[in-house]
């Protein structure tokens, strides 16, 4: 694809579950030719991430598509030689492994850079590359727990809830190809590539909030609340009288006006504590009985159209079947189907972001494990001889 804002940005994506991964999917989503490397005999664990149809993983055909595989031991000197040579065509190189472990196979960034002073080298970590718990294995759900997410997530009588979804190493994901694409800004001004250190932990602790900020100012420690918020009410999940589930916000005075109108109490409009969002939160109780027991009695469809035409924010809650099913989405085509050799048209979720005049675009779907191997070696002049020498060693696949 020659219109992509990355077209001709080579990456190397030697990451596995979840965020390098997912950052390296952006990349390619957007032009660049990703190199996936995955170890011979222990592939990426994303290949068996979710559900899978016949044993074909549905998810690695999206977090994998837009990319070329290899299988290649990097722990292996020979490996560790062809990484090497792979090093210096590339411009980025994702990796998240443990600290030490690069360096440990003499691939390490003093190494990396050597070889290629305009490599753009990103670290993914659970807690970064040095500190206390740099050695400590990281997965997204201990940074969704440090993070405060957890804490704050919940029934306030019930337990810290985690995520049923990778969050954490989602948001992180997303984070590293923001990074990357600074990275490749900063080099077109300065001729040099850097090193990324990024952990789990930071973009999702950015993204709860100033918590940690209002703790130093106040000595307050926020609690759970369960749908409900702090800064702004009427703010929750309603039922419906067809048993369905709508959220609403009232983040802005002139929505939540709309909403206390459309319910049929515009008198608590004119009470001084309505006039703000902080002091509105402090009567959610009697906010959601006006607004709940006026959305129960209403299907969704009459609830969903009412709110719409009073300009009011409100959302009906969605499976994944009524996701597929909206029209908008459909429309828009924030869902778009690919065709697949396995499961013929394949719905993925479409590209993030939708650009004018360097658009993405999803050219393939995640491939088999290391079925471009011999392809890209052969591009390295390994031949066909040394190759199978390689493959019964281990090496490659």
């Amino acid at each position: 694809m020659s219109s992509g804002p990355l077209s001709g940005i080579k990456v190397i994506d030697a990451s596995t579950i979840l965020a390098g991964p997912l950052a390296c999917q952006i990349l390619g989503d957007y032009g660049a030719e990703v190199l996936k490397i995955e170890h011979p005999t222990k592939p990426d664990g994303m290949r068996g991430h979710g559900p899978s149809v016949d044993g074909v993983p549905i998810w690695w055909k999206e977090i994998a598509r837009n990319k070329r595989t290899l299988g290649l031991s990097l722990s292996a000197d020979d490996g560790a030689d062809i990484f090497r040579a792979l090093v210096a065509q590339a411009d980025v190189v994702v990796e998240n492994f443990r600290p030490g472990t690069l360096e440990r196979w003499g691939l390490g960034p003093d190494v990396l850079l050597a070889i290629n002073p305009r490599l753009i080298l990103v670290r993914v970590t659970g807690f970064g590359q040095s500190g206390p718990y740099a050695s400590r294995a990281g997965f997204g759900t201990l940074a969704e727990s440090m993070s405060g997410f957890a804490h704050l997530t919940g029934q306030p009588d019930g337990p810290p809830t985690l995520p049923a979804f990778g969050l954490a190493d989602s948001i992180c994901g997303i984070a590293a190809s923001s990074a990357i694409s600074m990275a490749l800004l900063a080099r077109e001004r300065s001729g040099e590539g850097q090193v990324i250190d990024l952990d789990l932990l930071s973009p999702i602790m950015t993204a709860v909030g100033p918590g940690p900020t209002v703790y130093q100012q106040t000595g307050s420690v926020g609690m759970r609340h369960g749908n409900r918020s702090t800064n702004n009410a009427p703010r929750n999940t309603y039922r419906t009288s067809d048993d369905h589930w709508v959220a609403i916000s009232t983040s802005a005075q002139a929505i939540a006006e709309r909403v206390l109108t459309l319910v049929g109490h515009p008198e608590v409009i004119d009470e001084p504590w309505f006039a703000a969002g902080n002091t509105r939160a402090e009567h959610a109780d009697e906010l959601d009985e006006m607004v709940g027991s006026w959305i129960g009695a209403r299907t969704r469809d009459e609830v969903v159209e009412a709110f719409t035409e009073a300009g009011a924010a409100i959302a009906p809650i969605y499976s994944a079947k009524e996701i597929v099913e909206d029209p908008h989405i459909r429309e828009t085509e924030m869902l778009t189907e690919v065709d697949d050799d396995d499961f013929g048209p394949l719905l993925q979720h479409n590209v993030m972001w939708r650009m004018s005049t360097t658009p993405g675009a999803i050219r393939f779907t995640g491939r088999p494990h290391g079925a471009d191997t011999d392809a890209v070696l052969d591009d390295l002049g390994i031949g066909a001889d040394l190759r199978a020498e390689l493959r019964t060693r281990g090496v490659i696949s």
